[in-house]
């Protein structure tokens, strides 16, 4: 049986792991958008609103609902 050594990854390495797979994803989200007909502008700024860090101050999301209203509102 081969020995086998461990590495440890740093914590600059898991960010930019983490970094590439988001920004994969994202590529993949505005690829689907633009399929669908949607501007790329506009598909790339939906996404990216979802992929953006909120913070407690930050204004909500006009594409992610939290409450249930109707078209009376």
């Amino acid at each position: 049986m081969p020995s086998s050594t461990k590495r440890n990854a740093t914590v600059e390495e898991i960010l930019a792991a983490v970094e590439t797979a988001k920004e994969r994803v994202m590529a993949d989200e505005v690829k689907s958008y633009t399929k669908l007909g949607i501007p790329k502008a506009m598909a790339y700024q939906m996404v990216a609103s979802r992929f953006r860090q909120k913070s407690a101050d930050d204004d909500p999301d006009p594409f992610e609902a939290t409450t249930q209203e109707g078209w009376d509102g």
